[in-house]
């Protein structure tokens, strides 16, 4: 599995209207693509503007080539990409170990 890390900051005072964006654009278009596994979104709390999205692929070509070349990756940052106040930061992560 591979974890996508998007850090993403937002203009000022619009964090109600984001919240509502980004959950919109995830269940209408990213849970849609190929190799989509769940996601987490975190909010920041002494950086109000900052938010963390986490995104679970099968492999890292579900993400880079099957939804980032795809029509869906337009249609998501339709959605999103108004509120950027620059473009987001995005890594990606191979899980190393984790809890029970």
């Amino acid at each position: 599995m591979i974890l996508e890390l998007a850090d993403i900051r937002i203009h000022p005072g619009q964090q109600g209207a984001f919240e509502v964006a980004i959950q919109r654009g995830v269940h209408e278009v990213i849970s849609k693509a190929k190799g989509f596994q769940g996601y987490k979104v975190n909010k920041g709390i002494e950086s109000p503007e900052r938010y963390i999205l986490q995104i679970f692929w099968e492999t890292l070509e579900n993400h880079t080539i099957d939804f980032r070349q795809s029509a869906a990756f337009a249609d998501w940052r339709a959605i999103v990409g108004p509120f950027f106040a620059g473009p987001p930061t995005v890594e990606h992560f191979e899980l190393l170990a984790k809890s029970v």
